[in-house]
């Protein structure tokens, strides 16, 4: 299994918009594309927040195709729609992990 993790720096101001928007509309969304069977929304805690808060998404992939499929044909997509949504207000990196059992 494989988890498609974005951790996502968000400006005090629009903090508050920012989680609503994304348990409303882009995680359903993302969801929605029928690539990841779960996810996880979690807040980093212990990290220096006077600039941002910290966020990190993690996605749930079967197999590195379903992954693979997500990034070839929805990814553009979505990052231009929160692009559009919060222009520079956000930072943001994604990494892709390997789960080991």
């Amino acid at each position: 299994m494989y988890i498609y993790n974005v951790t996502t720096q968000i400006s005090h101001q629009i903090h508050d918009a920012w989680v609503a928007w994304m348990k409303a509309k882009h995680i359903p969304e993302v969801m929605a594309k029928g690539c990841f069977t779960k996810f996880q929304f979690v807040r980093l805690l212990e990290v220096d927040e006077s600039e941002s808060v910290t966020y990190a998404t993690q996605y749930y992939a079967e197999s590195k195709a379903d992954y693979n499929r997500y990034v070839a044909i929805h990814a553009a997509a979505l990052r231009e729609d929160a692009l559009k949504e919060w222009g520079n207000q956000t930072i943001g990196f994604r990494s892709l992990m390997q789960i080991m059992q």
